[in-house]
């Protein structure tokens, strides 16, 4: 008797892609879907992150020192990329707090995506306004409609910021997936039980933003799914997808 094939996860794809993730702080990724990163750098994908800010304003009470904290935040997040795998970063250097969709920062966008040439581009949605008992930071949705807008219709069109081909060689690039992680509305549940460790590991390394790593590890491993257990848990990363045609 043959058994029922199994239905294709979401990220089953057939060939090793190219993944960039362009999000606005250092941490955003490993906070977002640094379970997803390590899942995917684990099945041979090559991912890349672009951050737009260098996270100068990443304090809660305390005055700090911008320039000292942005330093301090740029070589925590390659550490914690470098648990998970992660080949690149890009920093892009706009101000922490007061990133906006201008035509610059479009650009900008752009330029990255045309020189990583991407098959699938992460970012966070720029619809996704207010959380259960929090509003989402200004950036997150920034950086959202920046990376999408990027996407289409600028990064595929040679008529559009034309100074990037002529001026620097770099040709158009069409994305094939935009995968949209803190989603208001996901799609696509991907099981990353295996790696949530990895995850937890890497944002150990975030300890300009971890005033607890011990109530860090305790809210993370409690976000397991309500169908299973503390002593069997099982945890879910959730994304909106767009497949173009």
């Amino acid at each position: 008797m043959s058994s029922t094939p199994q239905p294709l996860e979401p990220d089953d794809w057939p060939e090793p892609q190219t993944i960039l993730l362009i999000l606005a702080h250092p941490d955003d990724p490993e906070f977002f879907c640094g379970a997803t990163i390590a899942r995917w750098t684990s099945r041979g994908h090559t991912v890349h992150y672009c951050l737009l800010t260098r996270g100068d304003k990443g304090v809660k009470d305390e005055p700090a020192d911008p320039y000292e904290l942005a330093r301090a935040r740029e070589l925590e997040q390659r550490a914690a990329a470098n648990v998970l795998g992660v080949k690149e970063i890009v920093f892009l250097d706009y101000e922490d707090g007061y990133l906006v969709p201008s035509l610059e920062t479009r650009r900008a966008a752009v330029r990255t995506i045309r020189r990583f040439k991407p098959d699938i581009l992460v970012t966070s949605d720029p619809t996704h306004l207010f959380g259960e008992a929090n509003i989402n930071h200004p950036d997150h949705r920034a950086a959202g409609q920046i990376a999408v807008d990027a996407v289409f219709p600028a990064a595929g069109n040679p008529l559009y910021f034309p100074e990037l081909l002529r001026g620097e060689g770099l040709e158009p690039h069409n994305v094939r997936e935009v995968w949209l992680a803190v989603a208001a509305q996901p799609n696509v549940t991907l099981d990353v039980t295996p790696f949530w460790e990895k995850k937890i590991e890497a944002l150990h390394h975030h300890a300009s933003q971890i005033a607890d790593p011990q109530a860090l590890d305790e809210r993370m491993r409690s976000r397991r799914t309500p169908d299973s257990t503390p002593e069997a848990p099982r945890y879910e990363e959730k994304f909106r997808r767009i497949k173009f045609r």
